[in-house]
C-alpha cells in the first residue's frame, strides 16, 4: 500500500524514465482502489509522454489530463485548466508528470498555491546511466537546479537506473550506490527502487527504499 502525500510531483533529468514511472505509479494506485488522476505537464519532450497512453490508463482506472489541444497532428505546449480539478479535490490521488530538467519544472509555478510544504511529495527520478547525472556532483547539481526553478523542495529520490529492456541487476545496484550517496549528502530519503518485474525479483531485499516493479507501458513491443 502506497502512503505518499496526496499530491505527487515526478521530475528529474531528461530521459531518466520519469514518465514510465509516473504511469506505473498511477496504475499501482488505481489497483489499490484509489481515485487517481495523472496530469501530463511535459511541455518540453515531444516523445514518450504519458498523454499518449490515455486509452490504456482510462481502462485501468486512471483519469488522464493532458494538453488542452486535442488534435493528433498538432503538438502545442498547452496545459489544460482541468489540472486544477484534482489538485483541489482531495478525493483524488494526484500525480504531476513534469517535463525533464529545470526548464520543464517552470510549469509548476502556476500550481504553487496547492504545493505547500508538507502537503506534497516531489520525487527526483535518478538514472545513473544518464551522462549528466552519473556522478554525485552532477546529480546533486541537477536536483538543486530543478528545485530552484520549481521553487519546491524534493522529498524523495527514485533510483530508476536502467538500460530499457536490457536492464540488469548490476545496472540497478550501480544506480542504488549513487542514489544512496546523494541521499546521504542531502538527507533526502530513497523512496523507490524501480526495475522491470523480472529484474526486481532478483534484487536484494535489504536496500534503502521500496522495490517498485514496473512494466514498460511507454515502449511498444517492437522497441528495444
Amino acid at each position: 500500500m502506497i502512503k505518499d502525500k496526496r499530491i505527487k510531483v515526478i521530475t528529474g533529468h531528461y530521459g531518466s524514465g520519469k514518465t514510465e514511472f509516473s504511469v506505473n505509479y498511477a496504475v499501482k494506485l488505481a489497483s489499490e482502489g484509489k481515485k487517481v488522476a495523472l496530469a501530463d505537464l511535459d511541455v518540453v519532450n515531444l516523445y514518450f509522454r504519458s498523454r499518449e497512453k490515455e486509452d490504456i490508463l482510462s481502462e485501468l482506472g486512471v483519469k488522464m489530463i493532458s494538453s488542452s489541444v486535442k488534435a493528433s497532428a498538432v503538438d502545442i505546449p498547452a496545459i489544460s485548466a482541468e489540472v486544477y480539478g484534482p489538485l483541489q479535490d482531495e478525493s483524488y490521488e494526484t500525480i504531476l508528470d513534469v517535463g525533464g530538467d529545470p526548464a520543464g519544472a517552470r510549469v509548476l509555478g502556476r500550481y504553487n498555491p496547492y504545493l505547500i510544504e508538507g502537503n506534497y511529495d516531489m520525487f527526483y527520478v535518478l538514472n545513473a546511466n544518464r551522462p549528466d547525472t552519473d556522478t554525485v556532483e552532477k546529480a546533486i547539481g541537477y536536483l538543486h537546479a530543478i528545485e530552484g526553478t520549481a521553487r519546491l523542495k524534493f522529498t524523495g529520490i527514485i533510483n530508476n537506473t536502467h538500460m530499457l529492456k536490457s536492464t540488469t541487476v548490476e545496472d540497478v545496484l550501480k544506480g542504488q550506490k549513487l542514489a544512496e550517496e546523494v541521499s546521504n549528502k542531502l538527507e533526502i530519503p530513497i523512496k523507490y527502487i524501480v526495475a522491470l518485474e523480472d529484474v526486481a525479483k532478483q534484487l536484494p531485499t535489504n536496500l534503502q527504499g521500496e522495490i517498485f516493479p514496473i512494466k514498460l507501458y511507454m515502449r511498444e513491443d517492437w522497441m528495444l
